[in-house]
């Protein structure tokens, strides 16, 4: 689960630089700063995938004497480019062929100041949920509500300031002014959004709706002690009205829900929505039930025994440390549900939770999180604090979880790699287990309650079920009381489970504390993650001789490239068009689960 903040980062022509112009200029290159040679400068901003988009020619004495001192950071200043322009505006010494941007330059400016500070104050509160859900005592709940409320109502109204409405429609006449300058046109896209979107809401409802959240996860986490949905009713009522009265704000063409879900998923419906899982439960109800009737050929006791916390802990930190997770710029803790969360760049914190009785669940929660953390850690830093410098959409997030769990974390090359530090880790326990029968194990596949441990061919069968809860809610043809009957019902027609109590029922996921409409993005993420994996396959080679050596950066280069530096530059389909050249489709993801499975179970 990723708890992304609003990732509102700056942009445009900042760069550390020494703190007189006329010395010279750094490059910045992944974070290092780095003085070039005299007279060969290429400047760069941020990521190696940002060099795809801004850069300038060779340094010359014109460059330097547009560079201006504004503000200071440790060892030196931040200085202005003047001269920045985007990709496709060419200039080089002797000759300039850049188009004249100075005024977009200075409302672009101005726009990302405003959204830098609406941005901090959306960091600074993701500080206090995190705090919230991982050390503060329950004492603490009702003020953390209050607090939460003040910062989400300062952070709306300088989002839907007539200042920032002005900036805004200023900027948008000189972007139709200069029509191929794709960059600024996405600022645009990502900039009018979020102000549409919050200009709609009422102040008073969006600090409402914090007080709420806060309230439910309460009630949430005494439910869950209880194993009684009952508990958390009451206040889940409040948050299904609350997501009504947010519905009917934003406005819709089609239900209520629509509105919920672009907000995870921008341009998704509830139609589309049930579309999509149509047909995957079409596939996978049937392969479910063929897999039942072989499944002896899989045996999966080797997970189960005493699995001792702290040997958990260090591998599951070991595995996300070699997939790229630099520890430098984040940390892992423990948290009921495993969440992740960014305040910058350059501090992504994910959590876990562990069972002793097992190694496979608290392994395999790191995974998950560590691949959201990758792409918080990836996101273009020279887009900080602007609209651009946050993911795509809930299921471009969750495609990095869904890859780097079960695409690289289920897979047999994984295991060439990774078995040997199990059996470290573990001694005794896995002593005798060769790669084959790990592999095996961990793809078990069986109908289950829970949706985080569900395999990869039942997990969408989990969404499914919330999914079409959740609509009922929204429609008013399901009350919240209702819900464990209606859960229980669906489990037993999809996935043939009946949970024992509520905890092992609706009482499961954390979501409900805070709303409704963020459970597509998971099945929208395996989607995207099955397009994402055939296209780094083509472009790299031999990715699992790559794994099976421990040799994770030229999957993660390869995402940083396509993905993760180009910050929310395109839509979910547009990236996938971009990165594949076909829209959003299930079939790469079919194929591998059918090729996977069938070859496990002889089918």
């Amino acid at each position: 689960m990723a708890g992304r903040g609003r990732g509102l980062r700056a942009l445009g022509g900042r760069c550390l630089c020494p703190a007189t112009a006329g010395q010279g200029v750094y490059q910045v290159q992944g974070g290092a700063v780095v003085k070039p040679q005299s007279g060969q400068l290429t400047w760069f901003l941020g990521s190696a995938a940002s060099r795809a988009s801004w850069q300038l020619g060779q340094s010359s004495p014109g460059v330097r004497t547009i560079l201006a001192p504004a503000g200071s950071v440790a060892g030196g200043s931040i200085c202005t480019f003047g001269h920045l322009s985007p990709r496709g505006y060419a200039h080089g010494a002797g000759q300039d062929k850049r188009k004249e941007t100075t005024g977009l330059t200075d409302r672009l400016s101005a726009l990302a100041a405003k959204f830098a500070e609406i941005d901090d104050i959306q960091r600074a509160a993701a500080v206090l949920g995190w705090d919230q859900m991982t050390y503060m005592p329950q004492g603490g709940n009702a003020a953390r509500g209050e607090q939460l409320a003040t910062l989400a109502s300062l952070a709306h109204e300088r989002l839907t300031s007539p200042e920032l409405r002005d900036l805004l429609s200023a900027f948008a006449d000189e972007v139709r002014a200069n029509p191929g300058d794709a960059l600024r046109q996405a600022f645009l896209r990502t900039a009018q959004r979020a102000y549409d979107q919050a200009a709609k809401l009422p102040r008073e409802l969006v600090a409402r709706q914090m007080r709420l959240t806060t309230e439910a996860y309460e009630a949430w986490v005494i439910a869950r002690l209880e194993k009684d949905f009952s508990l958390f009713a009451p206040a889940f009522a409040k948050i299904v009205e609350l997501n009504r009265e947010i519905a009917e704000a934003i406005g819709y063409q089609g239900e209520a829900y629509d509105a919920l879900l672009d907000f995870a998923e921008p341009g998704i419906t509830a139609q589309a929505a049930a579309e999509l899982l149509g047909g995957l439960k079409e596939a996978f109800v049937p392969l479910v039930q063929r897999i039942a009737e072989r499944k002896d050929r899989v045996d999966r006791s080797l997970l189960f025994g005493h699995f001792p916390e702290a040997a958990q802990w260090q591998l599951g930190l070991q595995a996300v440390e070699a997939f790229g997770f630099d520890f430098r710029r984040g940390r892992q803790d423990r948290s009921i549900h495993p969440f992740t969360t960014s305040f910058a760049v350059g501090d992504v914190r994910i959590t876990t939770r562990i069972d002793e009785t097992t190694f496979a669940s608290g392994l395999f929660s790191t995974l998950h999180e560590g691949g959201h953390g990758l792409y918080e850690q990836g996101l273009p830093a020279e887009w900080a604090r602007t609209p651009l410098g946050q993911a795509v959409s809930s299921g471009v997030h969750e495609s990095q979880s869904r890859l780097w769990e079960n695409l690289v974390g289920r897979s047999r090359p994984f295991w060439r790699y990774f078995l040997p530090r199990a059996k470290e880790a573990f001694g005794s326990q896995l002593a005798a287990a060769t790669v084959e029968d790990v592999y095996r194990a961990v793809n078990y596949v069986e109908p289950s309650l829970i949706r985080v441990d569900a395999d990869e061919v039942t997990y969408n069968l989990h969404i499914a079920v919330r999914f079409e809860v959740e609509r009922a809610l929204m429609r008013g043809e399901l009350k919240a009381q209702d819900v464990p009957a209606a859960w229980t019902d669906k489990m037993q027609a999809y996935l043939d489970v009946t949970p024992p109590d509520d905890l092992s029922g609706p009482l499961q996921d954390i979501h409900w504390t805070s709303g409704l409409g963020g459970f597509v993005g998971y099945t929208v993420g395996n989607v995207v993650a099955g397009q994402l994996w055939r296209a780094a396959e083509a472009a790299i080679g031999d990715l699992g001789e790559l794994i099976a050596r421990g040799e994770f950066a030229p999957l993660l280069a390869f995402l940083r490239r396509e993905v993760h530096g180009l910050g929310s530059r395109e839509t979910t389909d547009g990236l996938m068009r971009r990165v594949t050249g076909e829209g959003l489709t299930t079939k790469p993801y079919l194929d591998y689960i059918q090729a996977k499975f069938g070859e496990i179970y002889g089918l």
